[in-house]
C-alpha cells in the first residue's frame, strides 16, 4: 500500500485525537484563528486529477423521471427563520418544451404534506400554494419551457431537535413516499446543529456526484449552497451542450438556457434534500434572461425562502437562524448600494441580531471580495466597498462565497487589511461544475487583469481601482500572494463547519480525490467577543 502524503497524515490525525478530546482549544495539533495570521500558502496544481468536467446525460438513471401522472418528485426541505418552521417542496406533472406548449394549470393538484413526530405518531396536516413558471424566447428557433407544478408548503409550530416524518402530494391523487427531517435546534450559546455543509458552483457533473457522496459520507444536518446551482445556461434550447460559453450565444438573439436541467438535478439531488434542509443564494448562472427582461425565474420558484419571515421582499436576500448561528444570505446581482432594500434590509436585520441568544454571524453571497484567483478578480469591488463597513461593525464572523471554481480561505481580514476582528472569508465555488478548475493566480507573472475587465455592470459603476496603501501600492495585483490569503488550492470538493460552543467553530475542507475521512484543510475559526466586542456598531 502507499504511503499517506504527510498533509492528509497530519489532518487525519487531528481529526483522530479531535473525536477522542473534549476540549476545543488547538486540539490535536488543529491550528486556530488565535495564532495567526498564518504564512500565505500555495499547494500546486496536482496535474494527475483534473475531474471529469462532464454534465451527467440525460439518460442517466439519477436524474430521469421515476413517477408517473402527478406523483410528487424533486422533493425538498428548506429552513423557515427559526426552528419551529420549515417548507417541504415539490413538483407534480412533467415539463414541457418546444414551440408550441400547454401550461399546466397549478389549481388542479392540491399542495398538501401530512406529518408527525413519529412514524406511528397523530398525524398533522398543512397546505401551501402552487405555480408553474415559462421560460420564453420570442425567436424563430429558440424552444419554450414550461415547468411542472411547483409547490411550496410550510410547516409550522414544529419541535426543536426533532425528527418529524411527512408525506407530500395530494391525497385525492398520489402521494409521495415516507420522507423524513430534523429540524433545528433552538437558538442558545450552547446549541448549535452538528454539521453544516458548504457548497457552491455545484452544477451536475461527473464531479458533481462525487461532491455530493462525499458531502453524504460527512452527515450534514444541514446545506448551504453558495450559488450556481444546475449551469442550465450552459445548454441551448435545443438540449445541445456549448463548450463555448463566450463564443455560442452571441449567435443568438438571446443567451438560451435549458431548462431541463433544472429538474435533472433536482432529481438527482432529491435523495440528500428531501431530508436534509437546503437553503440557496442566487449564482450569476441564475440569471437566465428572458423575453421581457426577465431573469431569476427558475431559482425564484423552484426554491422555499424564508424571505417573508425574515422582513425581507425578496427571493435574492434573507436570513435565517440554525441554532445559534445567524445566517445573512445576501444578493449580488441587484442593488446593493447603501440606498437599497436590500441595504437597509441588512441594517434592520443586523440590529435585531441578539449575540447571547446567536452567538454566530456567517453571511453569505456569491461573488468573493477576497479571492487572489485570476477568474473574477476583484470583480464585485463596488459590493465590498458598500457592505463591508456595515458587517464588520457588527463582527460578522466567517463569509461562504463560491463563483471561482477552486479553494481559498482567507486570514481575519478587513478592508484588504490583516485584522483580528475581521471576518475568515471562505471560498468554495469548488462543487463540481462543467466550467472546469480556476488555476492561476493573479499575483503570477503575466497573470493580472487589466482592471477595465473587472467592472461590476450590476451596480452600473467601477469600483477596482489600483491600491492606495500597503504592500501593493499603486497596483491593481500583488506581486505575490497576499497576506490576506491564508490557504488556496485548485480541486474540487465542499466544505464542513462545525460550530462547537459560542466562541469555536471547526472548518474542514475535504477534496473530492481524497478518502472520505480525510480532510485537505482543517482550522478552528475562534471568535473573540472580549476583544472585538459588539456594540451597535464597531468603531471603524
Amino acid at each position: 500500500m502507499a504511503a499517506m502524503p504527510p498533509v492528509l497524515f497530519r489532518v487525519s490525525l487531528a481529526l483522530s485525537c479531535f473525536l477522542l478530546c473534549s476540549e476545543p482549544a488547538l486540539v490535536g495539533g488543529i491550528p486556530t484563528t488565535l495564532e495567526g495570521p498564518f504564512p500565505p500558502v500555495t499547494v500546486p496544481l496536482d496535474k494527475s486529477f483534473r475531474g471529469n468536467a462532464v454534465d451527467l446525460p440525460d439518460t442517466d438513471r439519477r436524474v430521469q423521471r421515476t413517477v408517473s401522472g402527478f406523483e410528487p418528485e424533486q422533493i425538498s426541505v428548506s429552513l423557515s427563520s427559526n426552528y419551529n418552521s420549515v417548507w417541504i417542496s415539490w413538483i407534480t406533472g412533467e415539463f414541457q418544451i418546444g414551440d408550441n406548449i400547454a401550461p399546466l394549470d397549478p389549481n388542479s393538484v392540491g399542495s398538501v404534506v401530512s406529518y408527525r413526530v413519529s412514524s406511528s405518531g397523530r398525524r398533522r396536516q398543512a397546505t401551501g400554494y402552487s405555480l408553474i413558471y415559462n421560460q420564453l424566447y420570442p425567436f424563430e428557433g429558440l424552444k419554450n419551457y414550461t415547468s411542472g407544478i411547483i409547490h411550496h408548503v410550510r410547516l409550522k409550530g414544529l419541535k426543536p431537535n426533532t425528527l418529524y416524518y411527512y408525506q407530500c402530494g395530494d391525497p385525492s391523487i398520489a402521494m409521495s413516499d415516507i420522507y423524513y427531517f430534523r429540524t433545528m435546534p433552538v437558538a442558545g450559546q450552547r446549541s448549535y446543529p452538528s454539521r453544516v455543509a458548504v457548497v457552491g458552483d455545484l452544477g451536475l457533473t461527473y464531479n458533481t456526484t462525487s461532491t455530493v457522496d462525499h458531502m453524504l459520507s460527512n452527515h450534514p444536518d444541514l446545506v448551504l449552497m453558495v450559488g450556481d446551482v444546475t449551469y442550465a445556461d450552459w445548454y441551448l434550447t435545443n438540449g445541445t451542450v456549448t463548450d463555448c460559453y463566450s463564443c455560442s450565444f452571441p449567435q443568438t438573439p438571446k443567451h438560451e438556457t435549458y431548462q431541463p436541467r433544472w429538474d435533472y438535478w433536482g432529481r438527482f439531488m432529491q435523495p440528500l434534500v428531501s431530508k436534509v434542509p437546503i437553503m440557496v443564494i442566487e449564482g450569476n448562472h441564475e440569471i437566465e434572461g428572458q423575453a421581457e427582461n426577465r431573469t431569476f425565474v427558475a431559482y425564484s420558484s423552484r426554491f422555499a425562502f424564508p424571505s417573508k419571515e425574515s422582513g425581507s421582499s425578496s427571493t435574492f436576500y434573507y436570513s435565517f437562524n440554525a441554532g445559534g448561528i445567524h445566517f445573512l444570505m445576501l444578493g449580488a446581482y441587484i442593488s446593493i448600494n447603501k440606498s437599497s432594500d436590500q441595504f437597509r434590509w441588512l441594517e434592520k436585520d443586523l440590529s435585531k441580531v441578539d449575540r447571547e441568544v446567536t452567538p454566530w454571524l456567517v453571511a453569505t453571497w456569491h461573488p468573493p471580495w477576497y479571492s487572489t484567483y485570476t477568474a473574477h478578480y476583484r470583480e464585485v469591488e463596488c459590493m465590498r466597498v458598500a457592505m463591508e463597513d456595515l458587517l464588520y461593525s457588527y463582527g460578522v464572523d466567517v463569509v461562504f462565497v463560491g463563483h471561482v471554481h477552486a479553494y481559498e480561505r482567507s486570514n481575519r481580514v478587513y478592508n484588504y487589511t490583516l485584522d483580528p476582528c475581521g471576518p475568515v472569508h471562505i471560498t468554495v465555488g469548488d462543487g463540481g461544475n462543467r466550467e472546469d478548475l480556476a488555476i492561476t493566480h493573479a499575483d503570477e507573472p503575466g497573470n493580472c487583469p487589466d482592471p477595465s475587465t473587472s467592472p461590476y455592470r450590476y451596480m452600473g459603476d467601477f469600483c477596482a481601482f489600483n491600491f492606495t496603501s500597503g504592500p501593493a501600492a499603486g497596483k491593481f495585483c500583488w506581486d505575490r500572494q497576499p497576506e490576506y490569503s491564508a490557504y488556496r488550492e485548485s480541486s474540487f470538493g465542499h466544505g464542513i463547519f462545525e460550530v462547537k460552543n459560542e466562541t469555536h467553530a471547526l472548518w474542514t475542507w475535504h477534496r473530492n480525490q481524497d478518502l472520505y475521512k480525510y480532510a485537505g484543510d482543517v482550522i478552528y475559526i475562534v471568535r473573540q467577543p472580549d476583544k472585538c466586542p459588539i456594540k451597535g456598531k464597531r468603531n471603524i
